[in-house]
């Protein structure tokens, strides 16, 4: 049997979800990976012992995105009647950014070495990134003559404010892990050797706080995205209602007047 393409591990409420196919830069290209792709994360989603999830590559890179290869390939979404594209699209890697939009858990991405294409929109996905000094980022689609077709555009504009989302956009450059720093794609840079340590400790921090709080925090989040600010306030009215009346509320008042370490336990 051929390895999984896509593995995951959990301890300490923290997931780990690593693209596994490193022998051809992790591309997502295909049904298979984003299948894997999309189970791991509705598996880790439904599991109320995941406060957060780090996102990684096998091998040195992260992800190459699309398979430029299986773009002549009579048979890919590239030569497709425009209608039956469009739906291969909408059922297929468009799956990804809804999935990691709705997790109510945070995301990390751990970007272990290129990120390029949608390996580069993979990562903006995410609510926080951390890069090896051996990343590398590239939203490289006007290069082939095509455009992101998986909501990169939404994404980059977001994380970076419209004058940077364009310059990626539009040249196609290859960017540095330092500039990408710079420009505020990633958190840090850390030595390659210290990235999932880093990742992992950073996780550790959003772990160790209430879990149904946590979750609650990242939907607050996402809301403040899409609504105006009356609606908005009435939502996090509602939240912070429901967040007074849970244990672990109570719990981390306790640990503070009693100058201890809480202990949580979702409820």
């Amino acid at each position: 049997m051929s390895a999984p393409l896509i593995l995951t591990e959990i301890k300490d409420r923290i997931a780990t979800v690593t693209l596994n196919d490193p022998d051809r830069r992790n591309p997502i290209t295909g049904s298979a990976m984003i299948d894997q792709m999309l189970a791991a994360f509705a598996e880790i989603e439904a599991n109320s012992d995941v406060s957060v999830m780090i996102l990684t590559g096998a091998g040195s890179a992260f992800c190459a995105g699309g398979d430029i290869k299986e773009m002549a390939d009579p048979e890919s979404v590239f030569r497709k009647a425009p209608l039956d594209a469009a739906e291969a699209y909408i059922n297929g890697i468009q799956r990804i950014p809804l999935a990691l939009y709705n997790m109510d858990i945070p995301t990390i991405a751990a970007i272990n070495g290129p990120a390029i294409g949608a390996g580069c929109d993979l990562t903006m996905m995410c609510d926080m990134r951390v890069a090896s000094e051996r990343a590398k980022f590239g939203e490289v689609f006007l290069n082939l003559g095509i455009i992101p077709g998986d909501a990169g555009s939404w994404f980059l504009l977001r994380r970076l404010g419209h004058q940077k989302a364009a310059d990626l956009t539009f040249s196609g450059r290859i960017v540095e892990a330092e500039e990408a720093l710079e420009l505020g794609m990633v958190l840090e840079v850390v030595p390659h050797d210290q990235l999932m340590e880093r990742a992992r400790a950073r996780a550790a921090v959003i772990a160790a706080k209430p879990p149904r709080t946590v979750r609650t925090a990242k939907r607050l989040m996402r809301n403040a995205e899409r609504m105006d600010l009356p609606d908005f306030l009435n939502t996090a009215a509602g939240y912070q209602a429901l967040m007074h009346q849970t244990t672990d509320h109570q719990e981390a008042l306790a640990a503070f007047m009693e100058k201890r370490k809480p202990t949580y336990t979702g409820n």
